[in-house]
C-alpha cells in the first residue's frame, strides 16, 4: 500500500487543485490540510520558501513546493503515467501546462481590474489566448490530447472551474464559439477527480472573494446580487 502523503492546500487555490486531480488520478491516498494564507503558521513559513500553496509532504516527511514539479514527482513516482511517452509531445504537454498558468494570470487580471477599460482588456486578452487553445485541442476529445487524461488536463481543469462561477452572473463571451474548448470543459467538468478536488463551498468561497475585490468585478457581482435579491422579495 502506497505510503499517505499531505497535500498542504487553500480553499480557492487553482495549483493546490492540480495537485489534488492528479492524486486522484493515480488512486493515491493523501491527507488534505488547509492553511489560512493571511496567517501562515510558523512551520509553513519554515516548509514553503516561497509562502505559497500547494506543498506536498511526501510518505518520507520532505515537503515539496511548487505544483509544478509536485506534479511531475507524482507522474513519476505513481502509477498510470499522464505524461506522454515521446520526448516531444511531453515537452509540449509541458508547455500548455505552462500556458495554463498564463490563463491563471489573465483571469486574475479579469478579477483585480479596477475599471471597465483595463476589465475590457483582460477580457480581450483571455479570448486570445482561449482562441490558441482552440486550436490545439483533439477535436475528437474528449481530453486535451484524445483519450487519455493528461497533466495538461489536470492544469485546465481549475482554468474552467472560474467560468463555471463566473457565467452565473457576467456574459463575458470568452468562450463564445469555441466548440472545442467547450466540449473539453465539459468532460473535465464531470471527471470525478475534477469534481473531488475542491471543497463543496467553493463556489460560494469564490463569490466570496470575488466581492472583496473592490474591482469591477466585484461591481459587476454585487450588482447581480441587488437584482437576484429584488426579484425574490417579488
Amino acid at each position: 500500500m502506497s505510503e499517505v502523503q499531505t497535500l498542504i492546500s487553500h480553499t480557492l487555490c487553482p495549483y493546490v487543485q492540480r495537485a489534488a486531480i492528479v492524486l486522484s488520478e493515480k488512486s493515491a491516498p493523501f491527507d488534505r490540510i488547509y492553511i489560512d494564507l493571511a496567517d501562515k503558521p510558523e512551520w509553513f513559513q519554515k516548509a514553503s520558501p516561497l509562502g505559497k500553496v500547494p506543498l506536498l509532504k511526501t510518505g518520507e516527511g520532505r515537503y515539496l513546493f511548487e505544483s509544478a514539479p509536485i506534479v511531475e514527482y507524482l507522474d513519476e513516482t505513481q502509477p498510470g503515467r499522464l505524461h506522454p511517452d515521446q520526448p516531444v509531445e511531453r515537452a509540449r504537454h509541458r508547455a500548455y501546462v505552462e500556458f495554463a498558468s498564463q490563463v491563471l494570470n489573465g483571469i486574475g487580471s479579469l478579477y483585480n481590474a479596477k475599471h471597465k477599460q483595463d476589465f475590457e482588456a483582460a477580457k480581450a486578452a483571455l479570448r486570445l489566448n482561449f482562441c490558441h487553445l482552440e486550436e490545439q485541442i483533439d477535436p475528437e476529445g474528449p481530453f486535451f490530447a484524445g483519450d487519455p487524461f493528461s497533466l495538461v488536463d489536470a492544469a485546465f481543469a481549475p482554468v474552467f472551474r472560474y467560468f463555471d462561477v463566473l457565467d452565473d452572473f457576467v456574459d463575458l463571451k470568452v468562450l463564445d464559439g469555441l466548440e472545442n474548448t467547450e466540449k473539453w470543459r465539459q468532460h473535465l467538468a464531470k471527471r470525478p477527480s475534477v469534481v473531488t478536488a475542491v471543497a463543496e463551498t467553493y463556489q460560494e468561497d469564490l463569490r466570496a472573494f470575488l466581492r472583496r475585490r473592490d474591482s469591477w468585478l466585484s461591481y459587476l457581482l454585487n450588482q447581480s446580487d441587488i437584482a437576484a435579491s429584488a426579484t425574490a422579495k417579488h
